[in-house]
């Protein structure tokens, strides 16, 4: 089983990154590929730029990634109650080239944020929004709180009754 997963953000320290690599770990006997947006960055989309050079390389190369997945384990950072624009831009020229850019793979669907919130907002437009982009949603986790519920040391959710509704989550939709 190969799990493709990756955090909504192109920030260095990216909680969202954390929340996506700890939740994929969670899984056994899985082979685990992080993707880091950093690595399909590209210019702003646009019809005009796009009438221009066509299907981008770097969407091309992002949807041939979550080919390979059997599991997508996706968590999203909020920027002002809505998708990153990392994210928004990655979407955006992927969908261009194929509608249903998740492809129908299994999803867990994540969130943090630095508030108690936990990124709940951009979580809600996710749920609603990715299945019309082929997601199979199976499961979604919102982690509030981050810098109070999660060891950066560790790499895990320090707090047990968040940790196991997680893993909860995992074991009864995976």
């Amino acid at each position: 089983m190969k799990i493709i997963a990756f955090g909504g953000s192109n920030s260095t320290q990216s909680i969202n990154k954390h929340l996506a690599t700890y939740a994929s770990s969670l899984f056994e006997n899985a082979e685990v590929e992080v993707l880091d947006l950093n690595d399909f960055a590209m210019p702003v989309f646009s019809v005009d730029l796009e009438k221009e050079i066509g299907q981008h390389e770097v969407a091309k190369a992002f949807l041939s990634k979550l080919k390979e997945a059997d599991i997508l384990v996706v968590s999203m950072a909020e920027n002002n109650g809505n998708y990153s624009v990392a994210f928004k831009n990655v979407f955006d020229w992927s969908s261009r080239i194929e509608k249903d850019v998740f492809q129908h793979k299994p999803m867990l669907l994540l969130a943090t944020s630095p508030g108690g919130r936990g990124g709940s907002s951009v979580l809600g437009i996710a749920q609603n929004l990715f299945p019309r982009y082929g997601a199979e949603i199976k499961g979604s986790f919102s982690l509030p709180t981050f810098g109070a519920n999660f060891d950066l040391n560790e790499n895990k959710i320090s707090n047990p009754e968040l940790d196991q509704e997680l893993k909860d989550i995992i074991k009864s939709n995976f």
